[in-house]
């Protein structure tokens, strides 16, 4: 299969799972963004890869970001929003520490595909991208993709998909973004 032939596909399941996504869940998630005083961000591998252009990206929007286990990382509080990305919602490390969350009261928000992961008893806010995980669950976005790469992509384009909304949400001047762009480089 040619380049044009598989990155038409890709396109497809990017765009199937992104129409999937429950409008009220995202405007949800984003509306906690915005009151929380900071937002941390925790995953593993790619979806961490992911989480970390989306904390980025708010950065630049003036938005106070951590990524944990980051050796700058503040302590948690109950004005902070914990937003924890995984796919299965079963993963040891991002489990952990949003449980880790909510002993000090801070709001979690789980960004995942499966609905009744152990996730769910820590979880303030749940956005689903359902798409084929391990689970095999019959209404997920199939996907010819290797793993959880359509996961992992959608969770980056969610993020700047808010980020968007913020923007214009705002009003926000787009060369005024600049100014929270790294400068050392």
């Amino acid at each position: 299969m040619g380049y044009f032939k598989t990155e038409k596909k890709i396109i497809s399941e990017i765009s199937k799972t992104m129409d999937s996504i429950s409008e009220e869940e995202v405007i949800t998630l984003a509306n906690q963004i915005k009151q929380a005083k900071r937002v941390f961000f925790v995953g593993v591998g790619r979806v961490l890869l992911s989480l970390e252009a989306v904390a980025k990206r708010l950065a630049h929007l003036g938005i106070d970001t951590v990524i944990v286990g980051e050796i700058t990382e503040p302590a948690i509080t109950s004005e902070d929003l914990l937003i924890v990305g995984s796919g299965s919602g079963e993963s040891l490390f991002p489990l952990s520490i949003a449980k880790k969350a909510k002993s000090f009261h801070a709001m979690v928000a789980h960004i995942g595909s499966n609905p009744n992961s152990s996730m769910k008893e820590v979880t303030d806010i749940f956005v689903r991208i359902p798409v084929q995980s391990k689970l095999n669950l019959a209404e997920e976005v199939q996907s010819i993709q290797p793993m959880t790469s359509l996961f992992e992509q959608t969770l980056l384009l969610l993020g700047d998909t808010i980020a968007l909304m913020f923007i214009i949400e705002d009003d926000t001047d787009m060369a005024d973004l600049w100014r929270h762009h790294a400068n050392l480089e």
